[in-house]
């Protein structure tokens, strides 16, 4: 059973940092792209980034790029979400998700609990 556990969120003020983490198992972790998604106070579903299996690429939602970092640690079963310089707009529900292929994509085929990330001073 493919499993996605999300730690790391919290409160934030603007300007400041926070760091997710999502510890994968049920799966062989390096052959699989992963991608972080968000929902905000009365938005959908929006997709924040993705990382290859590998972590040789990545890709991130304009709003975010300079801003947040997407790394993954193979030996670990965990990839991560750096976010820097966060603004109230950040707050959001954020979610990791598998990709079913290697490469980042907007499928999705198993994803975490979710976990609060709120941006405030």
């Amino acid at each position: 059973q493919v499993q996605l556990v999300e730690s790391g969120g919290g409160l934030a003020q603007p300007g400041g940092s926070l760091r997710l983490s999502c510890a994968a198992s049920g799966f062989t972790f390096s052959n699989y792209a992963m991608s972080w998604a968000r929902q905000a106070p009365g938005k959908g579903l929006e997709w924040v980034s993705g990382i290859y299996s590998d972590g040789s690429d990545t890709w991130y939602l304009d709003s975010v790029k300079g801003r947040f970092t997407i790394s993954r640690d193979n030996a670990k079963n965990t990839v991560y979400l750096q976010m820097n310089s966060l603004k109230p707009e950040d707050t959001a529900l954020y979610y990791c998700a598998k990709n079913p292929t290697p490469d980042w994509t907007y499928e999705y085929d198993a994803w975490g609990q979710g976990i609060q990330v709120t941006v405030s001073s």
